[in-house]
């Protein structure tokens, strides 16, 4: 005999509970795919935007080069220009400076105060001129090295 006290355990493996849970499944993922769908377009649409940028950046480089190239052309000119001109400025240059020199005599000292008069120049003499000596002499000391003090 069996005893049925009106508990009904669920069972694990229902077919309607798995059909629920694969629609569950199937609605996220179709919303997964309208959002992937949405940012792919709106890179896409970055990706034109960044392409057509270049292209013009490319334009302008190509503009910017050339008038580039035309400068440096204007400039190399300008420069041989200040050359040659510099070179025909020299002699003029040279002759201007040499009449328009500045020469200045050589000082001297005005001592004609008391407190500025000259100090008389200073008396450099050897020592032994100063002491009244002189160097020694090889007859006048022992050239005996052990009469030497040791150091």
């Amino acid at each position: 005999m069996s005893l049925n006290l009106g508990i009904r355990r669920p069972r694990k493996h229902r077919a309607v509970d798995e059909v629920g849970r694969l629609r569950e499944e199937n609605h996220r993922l179709l919303t997964q795919l309208f959002g992937a769908r949405d940012h792919i377009a709106i890179q896409e649409q970055q990706l034109a935007d960044v392409r057509a940028k270049r292209a013009e950046a490319e334009l302008e480089l190509v503009r910017v080069a050339g008038s580039l190239e035309g400068r440096t052309a204007e400039r190399d000119q300008a420069l041989a220009d200040v050359a040659a001109l510099r070179a025909q400025l020299a002699p003029f240059l040279a002759a201007d400076a040499n009449a328009n020199a500045i020469t200045v005599p050589t000082a001297e000292r005005d001592t004609t105060a008391f407190e500025d008069q000259a100090t008389e120049p200073i008396k450099v003499t050897t020592l032994w001129a100063a002491h009244g000596i002189g160097p020694v002499l090889a007859t006048q000391g022992s050239t005996d090295p052990a009469h030497l003090p040791a150091a």
